[in-house]
């Protein structure tokens, strides 16, 4: 079998859409396929690029040709500049990064949230909800202060059941709505990260200096990690867990 081959067959195995991640951790478990390299990885890169009938939905996200009209009737499309804007593909955005910070929570031994409107949403092929490590909001607080928090796009927990992290993720709405929410619960020692689009970091910072976030600028609360950063963390993070021994 050569690798070309390999690859192919992997992305099958996995549904017909996998990240390249996904591909790297399985497809030197086929037998048939000698990887004569010291590079595998960035053979596997260089296929997944330049062969026909595989196809790149997003950075690090790739799928079959033979699986496109499945995956398009499961709500899953190629991003293009005609269709970026569409409902389909933020839809889409939306439940793909969630489930790549639950995903990384869950690596890093955190528990995990995401509201319940969302646990039917997937990641790929697998509801939100089941990859979510906690079933409820954790009531770490204040009945209102837990409720402000439970419609946060994605929550860390640290081991005491305490926020570690509030994640929410910006594909075209209003930034400024889920700054309202960060300060409302800038009392708790947790971080605050906007997620989107490097195409919006000069909004977010733009709302930032509004008198209303004050304190949330002033003590440095809120970060801003893009799309682009939070695909290279998880690739890391996989890689990560491939190792035999971590410093």
């Amino acid at each position: 079998m050569t690798q070309t081959q390999a690859v192919i067959e992997t992305i099958n195995k996995l549904g017909g859409i996998a990240t390249l991640n996904q591909i790297n951790q399985h497809v030197f478990e086929i037998k048939d396929c000698v990887w004569k390299t010291k590079t595998p990885f960035a053979s596997v890169r260089r296929i997944v690029q330049l062969t026909n009938g595989i196809y790149k939905i997003k950075p690090g996200l790739y799928a079959l040709e033979s699986h496109r009209k499945l995956l398009e009737q499961e709500g899953i499309y190629e991003q293009t500049e005609k269709n970026k804007n569409s409902e389909e593909v933020k839809t889409f955005n939306h439940s793909y990064y969630q489930g790549l910070l639950l995903e990384i929570g869950r690596m890093r031994h955190l528990d995990t949230f995401v509201p319940n409107q969302d646990k039917n949403k997937k990641f790929l092929k697998t509801p939100l909800g089941d990859i979510r490590t906690l079933q409820s909001i954790p009531q770490y607080s204040y009945p209102n202060l837990v409720e402000r928090s439970s419609t946060i796009d994605v929550i860390w927990f640290n081991n005491h059941k305490m926020p570690h992290s509030f994640y929410e993720i910006e594909h075209s709405t209003d930034i400024q709505n889920s700054l309202l929410k960060f300060d409302d619960l800038r009392d708790f020692s947790a971080r605050m990260v906007i997620v989107a689009d490097e195409k919006r970091h000069l909004e977010f910072i733009t709302k930032m200096g509004y008198a209303a976030f004050n304190a949330l600028r002033e003590n440095k609360r809120v970060d801003f990690l893009s799309y682009a950063s939070l695909d290279k963390q998880y690739e890391q993070e996989m890689q990560r867990q491939n190792m035999d021994f971590i410093l």
